[in-house]
């Protein structure tokens, strides 16, 4: 079983206490004397905190010291009632302050639950549930990800179809039904459920945003007359795949019944790639494509002025850069408009926080010129040294997965891990664990728990990104899955901290169900093992045979639905053999005239995606029937030009 060592400050080496000490001392003369408004600044808060660990014990030893040579001169005075409260206060007070000093320790020490130990109430259509879909030919295993002009992030490199079906077949386990049709009507029932709304599906006029990860379109990495991506060092990093959206888009539209013009797609805080508009657009013209501050060919999105989150540590822990107390932020206006929101982060490690996903998505959902305001309430505030490492600490992702506009809004929980990678300004890098074997990860991940899926996450990370691997090792920072602990479960707060994001006087309940995997081979939590009530992880790999030709077994027959449909003038349609039999299946007009024979041979038992090409075909109403053994079923699509 898998454990987690701990880290006692107050059973360390004394000598490595003294040097941390006094160096943290060094740092903050060296750095407030000068300045001393910088006193205010996170890092130099800790640093005063851990300087404390040399000025406690060295004024309890003065202390002792006067207290000793005057208890000396009673004595000599025969004041000795006296002289033995002197003593006493000599031998006692250096244990009071020694007592102090460990018990503040202890906030760094990691209360790591062991595998398998689940906290929190978990959330779902199947409480905890995580769908894991993996398809080593979603991308292109050839690919050189910062080549300029070749980026990851072009369509060369993705398979646009595989990644349809894994969304597809993510959605259908997620729900644990038959259709994507379905899935939908299922998601959005649980979600409005959820939210006190009753349960019901989709209702016309509802809007969705789908929030991106755009990290590296910054002012300066972004050319607004071509929306173009420019060749610089910024160029290849890693952030939400334009392929994973597009597939959003297609469900959504196709699938779930929402019109184009209810759909917004954006990072606020930043820009849309010309690669990306010019990937969605075409397919999706009337959507809502949302840009920081250029409204040419996108919308502009507009600061709200009612729309705010109220950090819950209530400004004793967030900082401006200029050292300005931060209590408060105001979100964009399409939070307010938008019914519903589809999170889709990026897997990465970040040297801030440890990972980022869906909670550290939100620090772009903010109105301010950067995040940098929010980094205090992180690991490492200066992305440098861990200084607030360690649990029980205010961690500020708890606030944003818990407000009523950002977590409360999420109605699924999709995390793309097409390209996952060691340092969120780092291009995509290949994964060594199995069942990667030195590919790219080419997983998505899929959850209506919002603290689960985000912990599968991080045991994902910090199981790669070992000191072995040569790359960033952030997500092995202590205390990274501090604010996973604290959004499963109230015990774990801070003292004095209340989260109260939506400031209503009435604490956050739990958000989800956390815990760690058994180990890094079998990848298995509490309920793959039959105990327990935290997550389940379900796995799908390579699930489309078309691309990879390795089907999974099945256990029924079944036809399913075309994707698109309506289409043009290519669809496809997966179908299910239970076991091995002769297949055919065939497509037929209005009429009943056999049209053309997608498959007539015998098939093993497994899942298969088989396309059909419309081209030639007049548009209207067509047929396709599935036959294995004595299964016959039929199914209507209609050919739209």
């Amino acid at each position: 079983m898998e454990t987690h060592k701990k880290y006692h400050p107050e059973k360390g080496s004394t000598l490595y206490l003294f040097v941390i000490s006094l160096a943290a001392l060094i740092w903050v003369l060296v750095r407030v004397l000068p300045k001393p408004s910088r006193a205010g600044y996170p890092c130099m808060r800790v640093a005063m905190s851990l300087a404390s660990g040399l000025l406690l014990p060295v004024s309890a030893f003065l202390l002792s010291l006067f207290s000793l040579r005057k208890a000396r001169q009673l004595l000599q005075n025969s004041r000795c009632r006296l002289a033995s409260f002197l003593i006493l206060a000599a031998l006692v007070v250096p244990n009071f302050i020694g007592t102090d000093v460990q018990t503040a320790g202890r906030m760094y020490d990691p209360p790591f639950l062991v595998a398998n130990q689940p906290i929190g109430d978990a959330k779902g259509i199947f409480p905890g549930r995580v769908v894991w879909v993996h398809d080593s030919a979603a991308t292109n295993k050839n690919c050189s990800p910062s080549a300029y002009g070749h980026g990851w992030f072009l369509p060369e490199n993705s398979n646009q179809a595989a990644i349809d079906i894994m969304l597809s077949e993510g959605l259908r386990s997620l729900t644990g039904v038959t259709s994507d049709s379905a899935a939908w009507d299922a998601i959005f029932r649980y979600h409005n459920k959820a939210r006190g709304k009753g349960e019901i599906g989709y209702q016309q006029g509802e809007r969705i945003f789908i929030k991106t990860n755009a990290t590296s379109s910054w002012s300066g990495n972004y050319n607004p007359l071509d929306l173009s991506k420019v060749q610089n060092s910024s160029y290849g990093i890693s952030e939400t795949s334009p392929q994973l959206v597009l597939s959003v888009l297609r469900q959504l539209v196709h699938t779930a019944g929402v019109p184009e013009t209810n759909i917004s797609v954006g990072d606020p805080l930043r820009h849309i790639y010309k690669h990306c508009y010019d990937l969605w657009h075409p397919e999706f013209p009337a959507v809502h494509y949302l840009d920081h501050d250029n409204s040419t060919l996108r919308e502009k999105v507009v600061a709200s002025q009612t729309a705010v989150i109220r950090y819950s540590d209530k400004g004793t822990i967030l900082r401006t850069n200029t050292g300005a107390v931060v209590t408060k932020d105001y979100l964009y206006t399409v939070f307010e408009t938008s019914e519903y929101m589809i999170n889709i982060p990026m897997l990465k490690s970040h040297k801030h926080a440890g990972i980022t996903a869906f909670a550290k998505n939100h620090f772009g959902s903010q109105t301010r010129d950067a995040a940098s305001h929010l980094h205090g309430g992180l690991v490492s505030p200066d992305g440098v040294n861990p200084t607030r490492g360690g649990y029980g600490l205010y961690r500020v992702q708890v606030d944003l997965m818990g407000h009523s506009l950002l977590g409360a809004k999420n109605l699924l929980y999709l995390m793309d891990a097409l390209w996952a990678t060691d340092y969120e300004l780092d291009p995509p890098v290949k994964w060594n664990m199995p069942p990667f074997n030195g590919n790219w990860m080419s997983s998505i991940f899929i959850s209506l728990d919002p603290v689960a899926i985000e912990s599968v996450g991080y045991d994902f990370l910090r199981a790669e990104f070992t000191p072995s691997r040569g790359l960033y090792t952030y997500a092995q920072m202590s205390g990274t899955d501090d604010y996973l602990h604290q959004a499963a479960d109230s015990t774990s707060w801070p003292s004095g901290i209340v989260y109260d994001p939506d400031s209503t006087a009435t604490p956050i309940a739990s958000l989800g169900t956390h815990e760690h995997w058994d180990n890094a081979v079998d990848k298995r939590y509490s309920r793959d093992l039959g105990a327990g009530n935290g997550i389940e992880l379900i796995r799908l790999p390579q699930t489309a045979n078309a691309v990879d030709g390795s089907p999974v077994i099945a256990g029924t027959y079944q036809l399913d639905q075309n994707y698109p449909n309506p289409f043009n003038p290519i669809s496809e349609i997966g179908l299910r053999i239970a076991e091995g039999s002769h297949v055919t299946l065939r497509v037929f007009d209005l009429l009943g005239h056999e049209v053309v024979t997608l498959m007539n041979e015998r098939k093993a038992a497994g899942t298969y995606r088989v396309q059909f090409n419309g081209t030639g075909l007049a548009s209207g109403v067509y047929f396709y029937r599935l036959t294995a053994d004595n299964f016959v079923q039929t199914r209507k699509m209609i050919l739209a030009k």
